[in-house]
């Protein structure tokens, strides 16, 4: 009987070599197959930056901004930032100008304002010709003293309008040269009537002052024919608005250069203005 058991356990072991080598003779011994390998491993990166990708574009249809951008190579993954886009026309403003309110108050009963368009610059043909169709609609076609669309091109122009109660007349214009900055105490500025131009007469008060100055300005000084003056400091943008006129010198949308407004009480009139920083 231990014989028996002993040629059983024989006969298993050489059945299993047996099995072996058959298994062996059918293995083809080669050359590691690497580009079936690197290919499913690129097959299987391919895949997961594919599911990033529409992670992404999930996020940018949420927040309106593509918020990944991946790349390969390295331990890990690059991420790139989004390429930006050269503003448009309507961005830059050509179609449509930059208003900022530059003073605000009452004079005989009626609501006054003083406001600045700032067009923004025409590149081409195409451009040029949007915006002076534009400018016509705004009333200011005349005074942007272009015979042709063309001759907008490169040019920068602003218009300060008067407002007074119910109507807008256009009170003074002109164009950012290009690579011009005020700088220092240069000023210009404009006196004339608060007045609408169906009833302003010769002789009438020259009494609004409107002016330019450098961004480094931080007071002027407008000083009336009998001697005495206001004087306008420097504010921000949107502050500075009472129900009384106050005299401010502020920021304007486009332009590089501030601004400034100064009011002459009733029966006075305008004798000069200066930085007085």
């Amino acid at each position: 009987m231990s014989e028996d058991r002993e040629t059983s356990h024989e006969m298993t072991h050489r059945d299993i070599a047996l099995l072996l080598a058959d298994a062996a003779d059918e293995v083809e011994i080669g050359i590691a197959p690497y580009q079936q390998v690197v290919r499913g491993g690129r097959r299987r990166r391919t895949r997961r930056y594919l599911v990033a990708a529409a992670a992404a574009l999930v996020i940018a249809g949420s927040t309106g901004t593509l918020a990944l951008a991946g790349g390969f190579g390295g331990d890990g993954d690059r991420v790139e930032p989004p390429a930006t886009q050269p503003p448009t026309a309507e961005q830059r403003h050509v179609y449509a100008p930059q208003r900022t309110t530059l003073a605000s108050g009452t004079d005989k009963g009626k609501e006054w304002r003083v406001t600045i368009d700032v067009w923004g610059t025409a590149k081409n043909d195409v451009e040029a010709e949007g915006q002076l169709e534009a400018l016509g609609e705004y009333g200011n076609r005349g005074e942007s003293g272009a015979k042709t669309a063309s001759d907008l091109i490169g040019k920068r122009l602003f218009f300060v309008h008067l407002m007074l109660g119910d109507e807008q007349w256009t009170k003074t214009w002109g164009e950012f040269t290009k690579g011009e900055t005020d700088s220092g105490t240069d000023l210009i500025s404009a006196a004339l009537p608060l007045e609408s131009n169906k009833t302003v007469k010769d002789g009438s008060d020259q009494r609004l002052v409107i002016g330019r100055v450098a961004r480094t300005a931080q007071q002027v000084t407008c000083t009336w024919q009998d001697g005495t003056t206001q004087i306008a400091p420097l504010t921000t943008r949107n502050r500075g608005f009472n129900a009384d006129f106050r005299p401010y010198i502020r920021p304007a949308d486009g332009s590089p250069s501030n601004w400034f407004v100064c009011l002459a009480p009733q029966g006075k009139t305008y004798k000069n203005a200066e930085v007085t920083n």
